[in-house]
């Protein structure tokens, strides 16, 4: 469970953001203020009329007088309510678009680790739905819940003023209302906080199951995928019920007892003027202020609702802005004039943090040259990705270090550092763009000719030229059918690339990795789906065009390992061996036993589907 944080430290969190926009917040709250004041001088007006006016043997122009009085004053309330939408509105849809870019900013600082501990659909609903009530409750529940409060307090002023007697049994009615609304803060404040989590969770559910409907459609987990939906959506929809609950209860209480207090009132307001203690107009005109603060009294449950749900929202959207990027720039970073890509582990430990006594790998040691190809084998668990994922920095080693051409890592700049690593993993990630948009991501970005990030090659200066460096990186990629796609390299391939084969997102996945033009490539057996000949076409090329850059790549294959200069053997976390293909062969069992176990040939698990569909209409044509 969530820690508990008191109201007020949670909401004055928000102080530093609304700031820039204080002044209009202001105008805002005394536009909204100056109406309830409005609406409080009506009832006076009809005690003057009552007591001084209404008299036999009266003439008519007061009536009139105070009639263009009241409707004076009810266009002013009516004109100072839109003044206030017209100050608030603005300002706080600033405020939320400002927090709402900057949690994304934050997210994407946050190193990975984070994000393995998230799900998408928590952070999805902080970003999206939380931060639009938040909005909606700066712009009017917390102007509305001062300006009640302040209606209330006013109010009953005016109403002593009348008459202590009556104002004494409405002040009464405030005592329970008081306790009442202790307990319901602590109360919803809990629940609401519980909803808010489930929304996320559910939201979560949603977004793994439209992306992964090729499996639950594959192997027809539909039905069970809806049943455990449909229990996360009761659970939520129970904890709303006990939101409306809650909600319920304190607006009976806040309800009956004013209206229990009006009759009383009534009776005792009667006896007072039957015996000339208390005027007709006087009379009057206390029920008509009871009637104006009847209405924020009431509405102050629903008001003091969106207020502890505002806190809970904070809370939820400081827990991941609060969150601290462990993986950062130092404070004066390395800048080599140019990098050659030795890449070298020295004595490099690394466990998970929620498992610090249980290393992934420990006390590697490797030395990999410039320009060489150096293939990583071992068996599955053995630490291999893990071990790719120290060179770009999206973890950390725990001891030891990580240099390249004999600066440690954490030297570099993150920015630097990840211009000079091009990473291509086994599980591509593609975005809802054209493939050139995804091919390009990494590319260089556009600068003067001859200027260049030290030790990276000179960027891409023009727009010719990065459309020669995306043709190269298809190419190289062996992803020539880009260009047979309805709009070629600019076609859009859905989310997440889905549109395309397993084959096919690997090889735009690699030309990425290419088209970034990196000192250091890591390849996280980024060629799986692919036939040995592609494999050896685009080995081939590599070669060709990144002949200087210095490749760590995780071989699952044979023909991977025999294209590789040298082979690192990767036993139970540590490196055991290191020599040629032909060398471990000779004088390494547990090498030859890896060898082995590795799979012959690649499937493109899309493409076999399809291929399987064609041949079953084939058949169904040839038996007709």
């Amino acid at each position: 469970m969530a820690k508990q944080t008191p109201f007020f430290a949670s909401i004055s969190r928000l102080y530093p953001l609304v700031l820039p926009i204080m002044p209009r917040l202001i105008m805002g709250l005394l536009c909204a203020l100056l109406a309830s004041v409005v609406a409080l001088a009506i009832p006076q007006v009809l005690r003057v009329l009552i007591n001084d006016s209404l008299q036999p043997g009266g003439g008519t122009d007061a009536v009139w007088i105070a009639s263009l009085t009241i409707l004076g004053l009810g266009a002013a309330e009516a004109g100072l309510v839109a003044l206030r939408r017209t100050f608030v509105i603005n300002p706080a849809t600033t405020v939320e678009t400002r927090m709402r870019v900057s949690l994304y900013g934050h997210l994407q600082d946050l190193t990975v680790s984070f994000h393995d501990r998230w799900g998408s659909g928590q952070l999805l609903s902080r970003a999206m739905t939380d931060l639009n009530f938040l909005r909606r409750w700066m712009a009017f529940g917390a102007i509305m819940l001062v300006v009640t409060t302040l209606t209330v307090l006013i109010g009953v002023g005016v109403m002593f003023s009348m008459s202590w007697q009556l104002a004494l049994i409405f002040t009464a009615a405030a005592v329970p209302i008081m306790i009442y609304g202790y307990r319901f803060r602590t109360r919803f404040g809990k629940v609401a906080r519980r909803s808010q989590d489930q929304a996320g969770d559910l939201a979560t559910t949603v977004e793994e199951s439209v992306h992964g409907i090729r499996v639950l459609k594959a192997f027809g987990r539909s039905r069970e995928a809806l049943e455990n939906f449909n229990e996360q959506a009761e659970e939520l929809r129970q904890t709303e019920v006990a939101k409306a609950k809650h909600l319920a209860a304190f607006s009976l209480i806040v309800t009956l007892l004013p209206e229990l207090a009006l009759g009383t009132g009534l009776v005792v307001g009667i006896l007072l003027a039957s015996t000339g203690e208390l005027s007709i107009g006087a009379l009057v005109a206390f029920f008509a202020t009871a009637a104006v603060i009847a209405a924020p009294v009431e509405f102050c449950g629903l008001l003091l609702a969106m207020a502890l749900n505002a806190k809970s929202v904070l809370d939820r959207h400081f827990e991941v802005m609060d969150s601290v990027n462990t993986i950062t720039s130092p404070q004066h970073p390395r800048s080599p004039a140019r990098l050659k890509g030795a890449l070298s582990f020295q004595h490099a430990t690394f466990a998970y943090g929620d498992a610090p006594d249980t290393p992934i790998l420990t006390d590697i040691n490797l030395d990999i040259r410039p320009g060489e190809t150096m293939a990583l084998v071992g068996i599955t668990g053995s630490g291999k990705s893990a071990l790719l994922q120290l060179v770009p920095r999206l973890y950390d080693v725990t001891d030891g270090s990580i240099t390249i051409d004999g600066v440690d890592l954490r030297e570099f700049s993150i920015e630097e550092l990840r211009s000079v690593v091009a990473v291509a993993f086994e599980d591509t990630t593609l975005f809802s763009s054209s493939v050139r948009d995804n091919v390009m991501l990494g590319a260089p970005g556009a600068s003067a000719p001859g200027a260049s990030t030290p030790g990276t090659l000179a960027p891409i200066p023009s727009a010719e030229d990065r459309e020669k460096a995306l043709d190269e990186a298809l190419d190289v990629a062996q992803a020539h059918f880009a260009y047979s796609l309805p709009e070629g390299p600019d076609t859009l391939i859905g989310e997440e690339g889905l549109s395309l084969s397993g084959g096919q997102r690997q090889r735009i996945a690699l030309a990425r990795a290419i088209a970034a033009r990196p000192r250091v490539l890591v390849l996280d057996d980024p060629l799986s789906a692919l036939d040995v000949n592609t494999e050896e076409l685009v080995e081939a090329r590599l070669r060709e065009v990144l002949s200087d850059t210095t490749t760590l790549i995780v071989a699952h294959r044979p023909s991977t390992v025999a294209l590789a200069d040298r082979v690192a053997l990767l036993e139970d976390g540590r490196i055991s061996a290191v020599g040629t293909h032909a060398e471990l062969l000779v004088g390494n069992s547990h090498y030859r036993h890896v060898i082995a176990s590795l799979d012959p040939e690649p499937r493109d698990l899309d493409t076999d589907l399809l291929d399987s569909e064609l041949s079953d209409l084939n058949a169904e044509e040839i038996s007709r």
